[in-house]
C-alpha cells in the first residue's frame, strides 16, 4: 500500500526582515554587556523568543521596564517616533531591527502627511506594525480593516487621499479592500510600490500552488503571527479539504490525519524551519511519506544588520575583542 502524500509548498519558513531581527539579537548578546533588553517579541513566534531569552534577552513590553542606559533592540514590527523618543530620554542604547519593508511604509506616511494627503491605512487594529506606523503621523492616518469599513469612512477631502498598508495582509483580502476604495474615492492615490512583503506574497502564493490537491493543510506558526494565521485561511479559499495552523507538531490532532491521503505543509515567515521539520517528521512516524517539495519560486533577498550594529561589531573586531 502506498504511503500517504506528504507535500511541502516552498518557500515557507523564514523571510529575510525576520533573519535579520532574529540575528540581530543574536550579536547583541554577543556583543553588548549583558542584559540585552528586546521590546515586544522580536518576531511573532513564541520559539524564537523563548530561545533568544533562554541565551539571555530579556523581553520587554515597554521602554518603561528598561534600566537608564541600557541597551534595547527594536523588535521586526517598528515603533513610532514616541517610542523613539522614549529612548533618547532615558539614555538609552538602541538597536532597530525594524524590517526594512515595514521601515518603507514608515517612510511612506511621513512623506504623505508632510503633502497634507490623509492616509488610509490597512491593517489590523493593535498589530505592532500598525501601531508603529500610525505613530508616525497618527493625525493623518485612518485604519480601515475590511472592505466593510469602506463605506463607513468619514474623510476630510476626498481628492487627497492615499491608502498603505500592513505588511504581513492578505494580497487577496488587501485587493478587496483597495477596490472598494477606489470605488468610492475615485481620486485615491496608490502608493509607489507594493507594500506587501515579498514574502507574504510568496507564501500565500505557494499554498495556493498546493491547495487544491490535498486533503489537509497544515500551516506551522505562532498564533499571533498575522502572516501565518492567514495562510490557513488562504489553504482553505484555494480548495484545501482542511487546514489548520499549529505552532508545533505537538499541537496536531490525530484525528485531523483520519482518511487523509495528502497533506500539504508549510509554516509563515516567522517560524523557524526547526519546527516545520518536527511536523515532517510526526507526518513520517504515522505513515506519511517522505515530503516532495512544490517550488511557486527561490527567495534571494537579504538585507543587512541595522547599521549601528555593524558599526559595533566592526570597532570590537579592530580592538579584537568581537566573538
Amino acid at each position: 500500500m502506498a504511503l500517504a502524500k506528504v507535500v511541502l509548498a516552498v518557500p515557507h519558513g523564514f523571510c529575510a526582515g525576520v533573519e535579520r531581527a532574529v540575528l540581530t539579537v543574536e550579536k547583541a548578546l554577543e556583543l553588548y554587556p549583558p542584559p540585552v533588553y528586546v521590546r515586544r517579541q522580536i518576531v511573532h513566534n513564541q520559539h524564537v523568543v523563548d530561545e533568544l531569552a533562554a541565551r539571555g534577552a530579556v523581553f520587554v513590553q515597554e521602554l518603561s521596564e528598561v534600566p537608564r542606559g541600557a541597551t534595547v533592540v527594536f523588535a521586526a514590527h517598528g515603533v513610532s517616533p514616541e517610542v523613539r523618543a522614549e529612548a533618547v530620554q532615558r539614555g538609552l542604547k538602541t538597536i532597530d531591527a525594524t524590517c526594512p519593508m515595514v521601515a518603507k511604509v514608515h517612510h511612506e506616511a511621513k512623506l504623505y502627511a508632510e503633502r497634507g494627503l490623509q492616509i488610509l491605512l490597512i491593517g489590523q487594529r493593535g498589530h505592532d506594525e500598525v501601531v508603529g506606523t500610525t505613530g508616525e503621523a497618527p493625525e493623518h492616518i485612518t485604519l480601515v480593516e475590511s472592505p466593510e469599513d469602506v463605506e463607513a469612512l468619514e474623510v476630510a477631502d476626498a481628492t487627497k487621499l492615499v491608502w498603505l498598508t500592513q505588511t504581513t495582509l492578505s494580497v487577496d483580502d488587501t485587493s478587496q479592500t483597495v477596490a472598494r476604495l477606489r470605488a468610492r474615492f475615485c481620486d485615491l492615490i496608490d502608493p509607489p510600490t507594493e507594500d506587501i512583503c515579498y514574502a507574504t506574497q510568496n507564501r500565500q502564493s505557494s499554498i495556493k500552488l498546493i491547495a487544491g490537491h490535498c486533503d489537509l493543510v497544515i500551516v506551522v506558526g505562532s498564533k499571533n503571527s498575522s502572516n501565518s494565521t492567514r495562510l490557513a485561511d488562504v489553504a482553505i479559499e484555494a480548495g484545501a479539504k482542511a487546514a489548520h495552523r499549529v505552532e508545533d507538531a505537538s499541537e496536531i490532532d490525530p484525528s485531523w490525519l483520519a482518511g487523509v491521503e495528502s497533506v500539504g505543509v508549510s509554516s509563515g515567515a516567522s517560524a523557524p524551519d526547526v519546527l516545520l521539520q518536527g511536523v515532517l517528521e510526526y507526518l513520517q512516524g504515522r505513515g506519511f511519506g517522505r515530503a516532495i517539495e512544490e517550488v511557486f519560486t527561490e527567495e534571494d533577498m537579504y538585507f543587512p544588520l541595522p547599521a549601528e550594529l555593524l558599526h559595533d561589531l566592526a570597532v570590537a573586531e579592530a580592538s579584537g575583542l568581537a566573538g
